[in-house]
């Protein structure tokens, strides 16, 4: 495996937006921003409480029990009206092919066509290209086109790889 130390999140920031690195603290701001079912068509599941948002955003800010893996998880605010938005993440592993960075991203209803998942996961991408990084990948629903559109955007193609019933998609950055 490629030895590559555990990263931190920084701030990113992108034209629009500050990617803050996230806090426990952001739990009731963002179950407001998650709140609409249908967030969930394509992941599954029902938006969180605050209460359980809370206590997930606990376990991702204390970080991977792999001491080798980062786990990357930022808020996305949007600069024009002071608020969260949605988020982005990475889940950074050491591979014997090279450091893979894993990514995703949700923005909540009442933001979503407006280019801010688009310009966030750019804004991701653009830093882990600075990062240890040899690939990056995300795996997206196959009816989610606006997934794949962020994606695009973000530089990363589809492959013929199926994961879960999603496409993986693949960012070679090379080194």
């Amino acid at each position: 495996m490629s030895g590559v130390s555990t990263l931190e999140a920084p701030a990113i920031l992108t034209e629009r937006l500050d990617l803050v690195p996230l806090h426990v603290e952001h739990a009731e701001e963002m179950a407001a921003v998650l709140s609409d079912p249908a967030l969930h068509m394509f992941i599954g599941g029902t938006p969180d409480t605050p209460q359980a948002l809370r206590s997930r955003y606990r376990r991702m800010t204390a970080g991977s029990p792999d001491p080798g893996v980062s786990w990357l998880n930022w808020v996305i605010r949007l600069r024009a009206e002071s608020c969260l938005t949605g988020t982005v993440q990475a889940t950074v592993t050491p591979t014997r092919h090279g450091t893979v960075a894993e990514i995703a991203w949700v923005v909540g209803t009442p933001w979503q066509g407006r280019g801010i998942a688009g310009e966030a996961a750019q804004g991701l991408v653009a830093w882990l290209g600075r990062q240890p990084v040899h690939t990056v990948i995300a795996h997206i629903h196959p009816d989610h086109r606006a997934s794949a559109a962020v994606a695009t955007a973000a530089g990363l193609t589809p492959t013929d790889v199926w994961h879960d019933g999603e496409i993986r998609w693949l960012r070679d950055i090379g080194r």
